[in-house]
């Protein structure tokens, strides 16, 4: 079989942010329950002594590296622009749990970091073809491989 196939696997943290310098209410600190759904493309293994035969990524696999890099580090985080007010009032307190990134951590911003996080992950043969982040069970944003010159 030399099928290419798309697989997905759904993770679900929750994380909060504020929008430093925002002109609505998403300036204030608040939460939100995101679903990271990551879509991997590549040809199932056909090696029948192989123990991941048929699979194009054992899930386990990327569970694991999604908990490494993404979920171990912002679940339950609060994430905040590394040069806001927020991050200046907050960077002090013992009893935070606080991520500092170079960006405005919005839905858009966060999806390209992620990517760049797992791209050089992932197993020979094996690419990122999308991001999908709900940051609400209305709202999300996607990034994809072919738009990214990945």
């Amino acid at each position: 079989m030399n099928n290419t196939i798309r697989v997905t696997k759904i993770f679900h943290f929750e994380m909060a942010h504020a929008l430093d310098g925002h002109d609505g209410l998403c300036q204030h600190i608040h939460g939100h329950s995101y679903v990271l759904e990551v879509c991997l493309i590549g040809k199932p293994d056909p090696n029948p002594q192989s123990p991941k035969q048929g699979m194009v990524m054992d899930f386990a696999d990327l569970k694991g590296i999604i908990n490494r890099l993404i979920i171990s580090r912002f679940d339950h985080a609060l994430v905040v622009r590394q040069d806001s007010n927020t991050h200046r009032l907050q960077a002090n307190n013992p009893n935070a749990r606080i991520v500092a990134v170079p960006f405005q951590p919005t839905c858009e911003n966060m999806l390209p970091y992620f990517a760049s996080l797992l791209t050089h992950e992932l197993p020979h043969g094996v690419a990122l073809h999308h991001l999908r982040l709900h940051e609400t069970a209305s709202a999300f944003a996607e990034w994809y491989a072919s738009d990214n010159d990945h």
